[in-house]
């Protein structure tokens, strides 16, 4: 898994500053009101809500608006109705592409969608086209800390049946199983550790080298036309291209 570890690393802290902006907060409000309708308003209850509110609060999104999202799906039936669709394409340079959407009008998604594909990569595909070439997987990232045991973590991930555990320069990313994300997040956040990120994702068996600067502009156009659609909710691909520096 350590091949995929610059990947995570720096999908972190590309969603870190995303955040800052406020770009994915309406994005994350959208989760936390499928997971209410999906079992209910009280987290100690709806493991997926826990899920949610984790990678709520690792994107810093306020309190308030997390139960803000919570309240306008449990108290309202006419609370939007939002349906979970993924589409698969190529982008340049042959670089896969795997895009999850929530949406309420699944005709305009697919058509926003499918003409992003067109204008800025190479063609959106049909169902499965890629995703043979990731494994979904639960990504938790912490960030390095003067006082953080690198040992006593890892062996708190992976008592908590986590797979993988990777250190990095400045964070430990743990990977594990989607069926044993939760359990291994909880048993984390109750030792008393923060995440800079904590999610299901997509993996990539194998990453595709982007190291030309067209290429790498071409490849983050598509990402970020794709990323401010308000319908998308996740973009996942296996570009491996230098880290952009950070704004301030």
């Amino acid at each position: 898994m350590s091949g995929h570890s610059k990947w995570a690393t720096t999908k972190a802290k590309k969603a870190k500053t995303d955040a800052a902006r406020g770009k994915v907060f309406t994005k994350i409000g959208r989760e936390l009101i499928v997971a209410v309708k999906q079992g209910g308003p009280d987290p100690n209850n709806n493991s997926k809500l826990r899920d949610v509110i984790a990678k709520a609060k690792a994107a810093n999104m306020p309190n308030d608006n997390i139960m803000r999202s919570i309240k306008k799906a449990a108290g309202s039936a006419d609370a939007d109705n939002y349906e979970s669709i993924t589409y698969e394409g190529y982008g340049p340079c042959g670089v896969a592409f795997i895009v999850d959407t929530l949406t309420d009008n699944r005709n305009r998604t697919a058509s926003d969608v499918r003409h992003l594909f067109d204008k800025f990569g190479n063609g959106m595909g049909n169902s499965g086209c890629v995703s043979w070439m990731f494994d979904k997987k639960g990504v938790i990232v912490i960030e390095r800390g003067l006082e953080t045991d690198e040992d006593e973590l890892m062996m708190t991930a992976l008592d908590a049946g986590a797979e993988d555990f990777v250190p990095q320069e400045d964070v430990f990313e743990v990977y594990t199983a989607p069926e044993d994300f939760s359990a291994v997040r909880e048993a984390l956040e109750t030792a008393g550790y923060s995440f800079v990120s904590a999610e299901i994702d997509m993996v990539p068996q194998n990453t595709v080298a982007v190291t030309d600067e067209e290429s790498i502009a071409k490849v983050n156009r598509l990402i970020d036309n794709l990323e401010d659609n308000d319908d998308v909710q996740n973009v996942y691909h296996n570009a491996d291209m230098p880290e952009e520096e950070e704004e301030d």
